[in-house]
C-alpha cells in the first residue's frame, strides 16, 4: 500500500509508514524498466542504467529497484529462477514462462476472465477471506527452445501433443 504525497514539489511514497522520495535515480531506473516489455533480470537493469548513469553500482540499482517495487510503481516477479524479473506494466495481466530458459512473456488476453472474478467471490464465501487478488502463472517451452528441440521438456511435451 503506498500513498503519494507532495513534499517540498517532490513525489514522496508512504510505504507502511516508510517515506521514499522520488529521486532521478530513481525515476531513470523506472523509466527503463517501463521501456522494455521483456521483463528484465536486475543484471539486465544494471546494464541498461549504466548507458546514461556509467558510474552507478549493481547494489544501488537492486536497492532501487526493490524500493520501487514496493511502492507498487513495478512489479517483481518471481519465476523461481535464479535471478528475478521486472514488469513495467502493473495493471492485472498474466504470464507466461519457459521452463528452458526462463524467458517471460505477458499472455496476450485482451479481456479478463469472468470465471476468475467467480471463483475469488466463491472462494470468499467458502472461507471468509477479503481476497485482495490472484496470482496465474502459465509455464512451458518458448517457441525458440521449441525450435532448438534439444531439452528433455521439449521431448516429452512433443510426446503429450501427440
Amino acid at each position: 500500500v503506498w500513498v503519494p504525497i507532495r513534499a517540498r514539489q517532490k513525489v514522496v511514497f508512504l510505504v507502511f509508514n516508510q517515506k521514499y522520495r522520488m529521486i532521478k535515480l530513481r525515476q531513470i531506473i523506472l523509466e527503463e524498466v517501463k521501456k522494455v516489455h521483456s521483463h528484465p533480470t536486475a543484471d539486465e537493469v544494471y546494464e541498461r542504467v549504466r548507458k546514461r548513469i556509467p558510474r552507478i553500482g549493481m547494489g544501488t540499482v537492486y536497492r532501487n529497484l526493490d524500493v520501487l517495487s514496493k511502492t507498487g510503481l513495478i512489479r517483481k516477479i518471481d519465476p523461481g529462477y535464479p535471478q528475478m524479473r521486472f514488469d513495467g506494466n502493473t495493471h492485472d495481466h498474466y504470464h507466461i514462462t519457459c521452463m528452458n530458459c526462463g524467458k517471460i512473456d505477458d499472455v496476450p488476453v485482451d479481456q479478463p476472465d469472468h470465471n476468475l472474478d467467480d471463483l475469488a467471490k466463491s472462494l470468499v464465501k467458502l472461507t471468509e477471506y477479503r481476497i485482495a487478488g490472484h496470482n496465474l502463472e502459465f509455464f512451458g517451452l518458448c517457441p525458440t527452445c521449441m525450435k532448438k528441440g534439444k531439452t528433455s521438456l521439449g521431448e516429452k511435451l512433443k510426446e503429450l501433443e501427440g
